[in-house]
């Protein structure tokens, strides 16, 4: 039997997972432990990476996305340890985290699961390291955000236990799934992950059962890790908020009965709606509060063209001057000037194109004709300067100077031996970020912090780059937590890694350099082109359709593709061997251009992979021309 069994369960997170394992392999020394990493069909070269730098790590390579509950049963049926843990592939773990986790547990007979002290990115405490049961008092505090005005309330903040010290030993309730270290004794008696759970909602289920199983469930801070928390960006996506409180659902159903299931089920509901609503308006406003100020802009060149060409007839065509509106603003819209990020030429190019739209269209109805060229020309002119103003006063607030399009400047510092200094130099260079001002080689740890803030103090630092190969994890996650300022991001070079990565806070996705790779598919330059085609072929197919549908297959279904595709539902080309979840359901794929032939699996994420990385609309065109047969087939 082994001491230990590690299970990471990874899906498109190379980097996080190539780091992680580098602190896992220092973190098993003492110990006897195996460490499993499934893949949840990953295209991003994980499981590559694995066979090719861990070849000690059991890697079980999925074909689909089996979720994180069944991925880390697959594993624990395997395993051999007397303990389990449950660790993230976007965490860092210290030298001594499992030894110190390893001698608690066996000093604490009673402790079925234990969780560490969690840290984000920029050395801050997650508070989501020790949380209490979600009883429906403490959703009602959650929802209703009573949890965030009194945080170390012990009525009110039970979500996150606010009132119990986060430097002491507690029993809790409820642990992150990010780190669960468990007794295995304890697994075989309350039972694997619940696989109803496909994300959100798992660990809360398992500590709940743990405890339940009469052992305890204990949080101990005295080893910590570093969580970058990769998914944490999606929480204010509407499908964020329903999948999570679909999980608390499905444990509502499962651990409550009566009365309080039927408050638990309507406070959950309220929550639904409440955060789903909050997040589709919270993103309209953050979307229409640029173009907002452009019409404002805009308004004011045609209040400043009516004082320079006095035109008697302007006025009286408010509802023309919206549509003159709707017009430049819609070819901004479409020309990229709402973009990230943000490039004057892009706005020129927009309103420019739509003035010649408006002059085209005067050509045909005599609309731009009733109002005067030179005011029409003094309104686009005035409105432009005003565009620009803005949007350089909000640059110079994000970023301390007028270089418009450029982002703030990188003052960075890399702590680490001379070589590894280097090679981080390097990289950086290659990725076009700026090279370090500055660089320190730690020798005297006990001087160590007073001479690097005197180098972020003479420098004006404001990022720093740990060499992971010089460094102790622990001495790196101390550094951060006292160097804390909100104005130093802090990353990390893994050993032998080509990426170097960080996180900013718990609410930003962990970012990294590497070597720059341009996918097409995911400018929304091309994102946006790719919408307006799917409809446009859409009414093509449906006004062609007396002629298309003799030869069509599934005829009922082309009419539901079509419709579809016109309202944005569908679309007619579309990744489906390296689908996620939140993809659109798509008609055809990319293997569908030569479509006389069989592909297998990986040949298929392959080529994907290609037409995301050179994708233009183009490419649609040709697969739905080689396939106008096949446009029948269920989405």
């Amino acid at each position: 039997m082994k001491d230990l069994s590690v299970l990471i369960v990874n899906y498109n997170v190379s980097y996080f997972l190539e780091q992680c394992l580098l602190s896992v392999r220092k973190a098993v020394r003492g110990l006897q432990v195996e460490v499993f990493v499934v893949d949840n069909n990953s295209v991003d070269g994980s499981v590559e990476m694995v066979r090719r730098r861990f070849p000690e790590v059991i890697l079980l390579a999925n074909k689909e996305n089996l979720g994180f509950s069944k991925a880390n049963n697959q594993a624990i049926r395997q395993s051999q340890g007397k303990y389990v843990l449950l660790l993230n592939p976007d965490t860092v773990v210290e030298e001594d985290t499992f030894r110190k986790c390893f001698e608690y547990m066996e000093d604490h007979p009673k402790a079925g699961a234990l969780g560490v002290k969690m840290m984000d990115g920029a050395g801050k405490f997650l508070p989501e390291s020790k949380r209490g049961l979600p009883t429906p008092w403490v959703a009602f505090c959650k929802v209703f955000g009573l949890a965030a005005l009194f945080p170390t309330s012990g009525l009110f903040n039970r979500y996150h236990l606010g009132h119990l010290s986060s430097e002491q030993v507690h029993k809790v309730d409820i642990l992150a799934g990010a780190f669960m270290f468990m007794r295995a004794e304890a697994l075989d008696k309350v039972g694997l992950l619940d696989e109803d759970f496909f994300m959100y909602g798992e660990d809360i289920d398992l500590s709940f059962r743990i405890k339940e199983g009469g052992y305890d469930v204990v949080y101990f801070p005295e080893t910590r890790i570093i969580h970058y928390k990769g998914e944490s960006t999606r929480k204010t996506s509407v499908n964020y908020v329903f999948m999570f409180y679909r999980a608390m659902m499905v444990f509502a159903e499962k651990h409550f009965s009566g009365r309080q299931a039927r408050m638990y089920s309507f406070l959950i509901r309220l929550a639904i709606y409440l955060r789903a609503g909050l997040a589709i308006v919270a993103r309209a406003l953050q979307w229409l509060f640029p173009i907002f100020l452009d019409g404002l802009c805009l308004m004011v060149g045609v209040l400043v063209g009516e004082r320079l060409v006095p035109d008697p007839l302007s006025l009286e065509f408010s509802t023309m001057w919206a549509t003159y509106f709707v017009v430049w603003l819609g070819a901004a819209f479409f020309s990229g000037a709402y973009d990230k990020p943000t490039r004057l030429y892009r706005l020129v190019r927009g309103m420019l194109w739509g003035s010649i739209l408006l002059m085209a269209l005067s050509s045909f109805s005599g609309m731009v004709g009733q109002v005067n060229k030179k005011h029409l020309l003094v309104a686009v002119l005035v409105g432009l300067v005003g565009m620009a103003a803005w949007r350089l006063l909000h640059h110079f607030k994000l970023y301390g100077h007028w270089r418009f399009g450029e982002p703030k400047a990188k003052r960075i510092a890399v702590i680490g031996s001379q070589n590894e200094v280097k090679r981080a130099s390097t990289l950086l260079r290659q990725a076009g970020a700026q090279e370090p001002l500055a660089q320190f080689a730690p020798q005297f740890p006990a001087s160590d912090l007073i001479q690097i803030k005197e180098i972020i103090e003479i420098y004006k630092i404001n990022e720093l780059i740990f060499c992971g190969k010089d460094l102790a994890v622990s001495q790196i996650i101390e550094w951060m937590v006292q160097i804390h300022k909100s104005a130093i991001e802090f990353k990390i070079l893994p050993e032998n890694s080509t990426y170097i990565i960080g996180s900013s806070s718990k609410n930003t996705r962990g970012d990294y350099y590497a070597l720059h790779i341009e996918v097409n598919l995911l400018n929304p330059y091309h994102r946006r082109n790719k919408v307006v085609l799917n409809s446009l072929v859409s009414a093509v197919l449906l006004i062609l359709s007396p002629v298309l549908i003799w030869g069509m297959k599934g005829k009922k279904q082309f009419f539901k593709n079509c419709l579809g595709n016109l309202i944005g539902l569908y679309q007619w080309v579309g990744l489906k061997a390296t689908a996620t979840p939140e993809s659109k359901p798509s008609i055809l794929s990319p293997a569908d251009k030569e479509s006389n032939q069989r592909i297998s699996p990986a040949a298929a994420r392959q080529i994907e992979v290609v037409y995301a990385k050179e994708y233009t609309p183009y490419s649609d065109l040709v697969i739905i021309s080689r396939n106008l047969s096949q446009l029948g087939r269920p989405a």
